[in-house]
Order: C-alpha cells, then structure tokens, then sequence
C-alpha cells in the first residue's frame, strides 16, 4: 500500500522533488509521512466518489422530464402500467446507471429496445434529474 500512496503523491502533489500541497513536505518522521498518507487518500477518496454519485440532480426537473418523455409507460410517478415496470423508489445510483446503460446502448430486458430509444437524447444532467425524483417519486 506503502508504493501505492508513494506514486499518488509523487504524480499530484510533487514538481521537482518537492511537495507543493501541503506547504512543509519532508517526510521527515513516520508521523508526518502517515498524516501525509492519510490526506492523499482522503484527495483520492473524493476523486474516485464524486464523479459517480455527483451533486444530486434537480426533482422539480426530474418530475418535468419524467412527465414528458416516460409518463405514458411506466406511470404515473413510475408505478409502472401493463407490461413497463415500476422505476420509482430505486437508488439515485441505480437509476443513473441503467439509464446510462440505455443511451449507451446496451441492451438490459425485454423492453431494452424502446428504452435505448428513449434514453439516446438524455444528457448527464437530465439522467440525474430523473433519478432524484424517482427515488422518491410518490
């Protein structure tokens, strides 16, 4: 684990040999290295989640989107109607993730062809504005 921190902080924080994060960066003792181990897995932490989980997206927007592009299939409030299934009281990440999938095109049941239709013009924004609303759409 030891290298694996070594070369984050060598490629991050480090311009000619010296540190230029957190001001004073010797490494002087083993408490300075595992305080400075410690902070470059916390930048790390956050540099790996963020992306994926994102800022929350807009449920006003959400509920707007859903109204004018999924209402007539799963419902209202995605309750799901005949054969479209239910799509509201999912995780934020779950519903990202398979609309995504969608509009990438991958096929994920039986109505995977209407669905890669529908999610092809979604952008980033919409795709998490629709999650957030599902997730607790009533």
């Amino acid at each position: 684990m030891d290298f694996f921190f070594a070369r984050f902080h060598k490629f991050f924080f480090e311009r000619d040999g010296k540190c230029v994060r957190f001001g004073r960066c010797e490494f002087d003792n083993r408490r300075e290295r595992a305080l400075h181990r410690y902070a470059s897995a916390i930048v790390l932490s956050m540099a790996l989640i963020a992306p994926t989980h994102g800022f929350g997206g807009d449920k006003e927007l959400g509920e707007t989107r859903y109204n004018a592009s999924c209402k007539n299939c799963h419902g209202k409030a995605g309750k799901g109607a005949a054969s479209y299934p239910k799509v509201s009281g999912n995780p934020v990440p779950y519903t990202t993730e398979k609309l995504r999938a969608y509009r990438e095109g991958i096929k994920q049941g039986a109505n995977s062809a209407l669905m890669i239709m529908m999610a092809k013009p979604l952008t980033d924004e919409e795709i998490d504005n629709l999650a957030a609303y599902l997730e607790d759409a009533t």
